[in-house]
């Protein structure tokens, strides 16, 4: 459902140690929706497939819900009234980096905790930012910031074999709540798609 979004429509929170606290308690309930990112395109590779153990990924606390973040100019956050994400947006980030290597072709596979095989790399995901901008004004469309630092380390010596921080800005079309979702979903595609693309291109003879 296409919703125009105004200040009115934003409820203002305070962000603490318990993360940010959404007002307006007799609100309809909300529209939900997620993001989805598109599947990465990799060049099939004629190299040996290795082994990524996926550690768990960090998320911002106040994003990590269901509830979609926003921050303005000043650095006031709130949360979208009546909007939130289907499942916590954690839980679908880590859905879709995990969707991202199977069948793209490339030679990493990404092994879950308890999987009994062998991984020759850990892959360690901190998402630092994954919020609503309104960087100009309440009523313009606004743009999608998403930042996520990977870090990649060798299972037979702990050694560090790669660091990076992976960034997307995507402006949404207009100040709706679907065109605000599309935009997430170009950001996530951009991000996970650079991370798959890294990780693919570890070089293993070290192994």
């Amino acid at each position: 459902m296409s919703r125009r979004l105004t200040a009115a429509a934003l409820a203002l929170a305070a962000i603490a140690l318990s993360g940010c606290i959404s007002l307006f308690p007799k609100a309809e309930p909300a529209q939900l929706y997620r993001f989805e990112a598109q599947p990465p395109s990799q060049a099939a590779s004629a190299g040996p497939v290795f082994g990524v153990l996926r550690l768990g990924t960090s998320f911002p606390r106040a994003s990590a819900g269901d509830r979609i973040l926003t921050v303005n100019d000043r650095g006031e956050a709130a949360y979208i009234a009546g909007a939130r994400w289907v499942s916590p947006a954690s839980v679908l980030f880590d859905e879709q980096v995990a969707g991202a290597f199977q069948g793209d072709g490339g030679r990493a596979r990404l092994i879950g905790r308890g999987e009994m095989v062998k991984a020759d790399f850990s892959l360690k995901l901190d998402v630092r930012t994954f919020e609503v901008r309104y960087d100009r004004g309440p009523k313009a469309a606004p743009e999608i910031a998403v930042a996520v630092r990977g870090i990649i380390t060798r299972n037979r010596d702990r050694a560090l074999v790669g660091e990076q921080v992976f960034t997307a800005r995507v402006r949404a079309g207009e100040n709706r709540v679907g065109s605000i979702v599309q935009a997430f979903n170009a950001a996530v595609t951009q991000v996970i798609g650079e991370i798959a693309g890294w990780v693919n291109a570890v070089d293993t003879t070290g192994t």
